[in-house]
């Protein structure tokens, strides 16, 4: 007899795929939501367990309910929630309801500030590759995976991207720490969700319990270029294996990145000195799934990247144009680093806009200080109206000029006032980075690439900025000083 269970607030990214994930199970799925958008309306529906209504029904909540799950915007005050713990239901947030059906599974998390939903998508593609049984917990869109939850009764492994966010308003405990893992990687600890974590204290205390709670013969692997992940890491537990890592070797050539190793040189369809992070650290735990180093090499040659992680919209001889999901101060950084190293004697014209609750807090914008120092033309976009819906205090051009340390920062409040400036640009020997977890108000960011890439180009080498890669970097071998430089090309 199939499993009957009701989804609180089904909309959200995680939920809706979780109630996919059941349905394709065989389980009877049933949900509610006050507003559900798509891309999660349309595969509801395709799935035939889309509400047939917006709203909170206490009806849809009976007796025969093998199990209630609770989303993060469901409210304490919830009706349907009441009247859950009104009959006496099994109540659980999808975390929870992830660990109880993995109770008897190889459980893996990668946790971290960012990359690791990198690091997750890399980790599925080889499993994937060669073909082993697993489930797993992403949070994004991976090619070849048609959702982003899959739970069985056969595998003994669950790959789990681990959210230090809470897991429901209610109970204010960051996600991972309900997955209880065997092997726990973390990836980077940059202050982030500064609503939930008011100081930066109480964000690495989060990390720092997970670490704690590794049972005995389990593994901590550690980005070992942060010196708050060296001190969790190398903490002392009982029976506990340490794998600290950095960036594999790796090279640029011709705008490809390439892997260096024993046997030869291995091409890449990402980039990034953050991706050569990601990816060696996704190989430790690879191998202690038992994944050797040339099955490694040979997946990862077919990675394209998880969504939303430096897409590539367009491009043509003079130009390359990527959209990024970077919606951090660490993020940020990385992701513009990245794109420059690619192309380094061109010209980047980098836009960010400021979306978070975190991010468009007065007192959070200083983490953002020298962040886009990597761009030739550092451009910051935020919506008033975006301030207003949150409920916050405005905030000023001035105030982020100040933040981010830069007086030539260009701001912009108005989507169209953007896309006119980044449409008077000369775009010969240019790339353009467009970085949000929103929408810059609205912007058709293909319809723009499209217009920028037929726009007509003037042959005039613009100054660049050529500046010196992190010092684990090996692929420039010491040809450029630490300190930043300005040449005419």
């Amino acid at each position: 007899m199939s499993k009957k269970i009701h989804f609180i607030a089904v909309g959200g990214a995680v939920m809706h795929n979780l109630a996919l994930a059941l349905n394709k199970k065989g389980y009877q799925v049933t949900g509610s939501d006050d507003e559900i958008n798509d891309p999660s309306k349309s595969r509801l529906a395709a799935a035939g367990i889309l509400p047939a209504e917006m709203g909170w029904f206490p009806e849809k909540i009976t007796s025969d309910l093998d199990a209630v799950i609770l989303g993060m915007h469901a409210f304490a005050d919830n009706p349907e929630l009441a009247k859950a713990q009104e009959l006496g239901l099994k109540i659980y947030s999808f975390p929870e309801y992830i660990y109880e059906q993995s109770l008897n599974k190889q459980r893996v998390v990668i946790a971290g500030s960012h990359g690791k939903t990198s690091i997750t998508s890399i980790i599925l593609h080889v499993l994937k590759y060669f073909n082993r049984k697993f489930d797993y917990l992403v949070g994004a869109q991976i090619e070849g995976f048609d959702i982003m939850v899959e739970l069985n009764d056969d595998s003994p492994v669950i790959i789990i991207e681990g959210d230090e966010y809470p897991e429901s308003k209610i109970h204010l405990k960051s996600k991972f720490l309900f997955y209880h893992p065997h092997i726990a990687l973390f990836s980077g600890i940059a202050w982030d969700h500064f609503n939930i974590f008011p100081t930066f204290d109480s964000y690495v205390r989060t990390f720092e319990e997970l670490a704690d709670g590794l049972p005995k013969a389990g593994s901590i692997i550690y980005d070992e270029t942060d010196d708050i992940l060296k001190v969790i890491g190398e903490k002392d537990r009982a029976d506990v294996s340490k794998f600290p890592y950095k960036a594999h070797p790796y090279k640029i050539e011709n705008g490809k990145c390439i892997l260096q190793t024993k046997d030869g040189d291995v091409p890449l369809e990402i980039f990034g000195e953050h991706n050569m992070k990601n990816l060696n650290g996704a190989k430790i735990i690879l191998d202690r799934l038992g994944i050797t180093d040339e099955e490694f090499y040979e997946a990862i040659q077919h990675f394209s990247g998880a969504s939303k992680r430096l897409e590539k919209l367009g491009e043509n001889g003079n130009t390359l144009i990527y959209k990024d999901f970077a919606h951090a101060p660490s993020k940020l950084e990385a992701t513009t680093n990245a794109t420059k190293s690619l192309y380094p004697s061109r010209r980047l014209v980098a836009c960010y806009e400021l979306h978070t609750f975190s991010s468009l807090n007065k007192d959070f914008l200083p983490q953002y200080e020298h962040k886009m120092n990597n761009a030739d033309t550092a451009i910051v976009f935020y919506s008033p109206h975006t301030l207003e819906m949150k409920r916050m205090p405005m905030i000023t051009p001035d105030d982020i000029k100040k933040a981010f340390g830069d007086e030539n920062l260009m701001v912009f409040t108005d989507a169209q006032a953007l896309k006119e400036f980044l449409m008077s640009q000369n775009w010969f020997q240019t790339n353009l980075l467009m970085m949000s977890s929103g929408t810059f108000g609205g912007l058709d960011l293909v319809q723009l690439s499209n217009e920028v890439l037929a726009k007509e180009v003037v042959e005039e080498f613009p100054k660049v900025k050529v500046i010196s890669q992190p010092k684990e970097d090996n692929s420039w071998s010491g040809l450029l000083s630490t300190f930043k430089k300005v040449f005419e090309g």
